[in-house]
């Protein structure tokens, strides 16, 4: 199968670098998969599950916090506001995580901003629950 340059890199480390087969992205318009000869695209991410497909292998799995994805024919690059493989995440984590967008939610008064948020707070408990946690 074609393959195609994937670089994805968190706020202190690359998290990936390496030639791939397809990436499952979640984008703010919906799922996306991306295959080699995708049409050229930029799209925010939301928190979310990315999934990175190597040849021969299972797919890595990456809980995402946000960024933004650069997709062209022969590469994709994730600049993630957050990043973390799922063999990194503790059940606690991300516990302390949707506790941290609560507060945040809970001290704004902007209705927009609180269903932003909110909005998190869910895909933050769907990927526990994505975990097995």
């Amino acid at each position: 199968m074609a393959t195609f340059q994937f670089d994805f890199v968190g706020p202190e480390r690359t998290v990936y670098s390496g030639q791939i087969e397809a990436v499952q992205l979640p984008g703010i318009e919906g799922e996306m998969t991306v295959l080699p000869g995708h049409a050229p695209v930029l799209t925010a991410l939301k928190v979310g599950v990315i999934v990175i497909n190597e040849a021969g292998h299972a797919g890595k799995r990456v809980l995402v916090r946000g960024g933004f994805a650069d997709i062209g024919p022969t590469s994709v690059t994730v600049i993630a506001e957050r990043a973390n493989p799922f063999e990194e995440i503790t059940p606690e984590s991300i516990d302390r995580d949707i506790a941290a967008v609560e507060l945040q939610r809970d001290a704004t008064e902007d209705f927009a901003k609180k269903d932003e948020l909110t909005g998190q707070i869910v895909q933050l408990r769907d990927a526990k629950v994505a975990l097995n946690f």
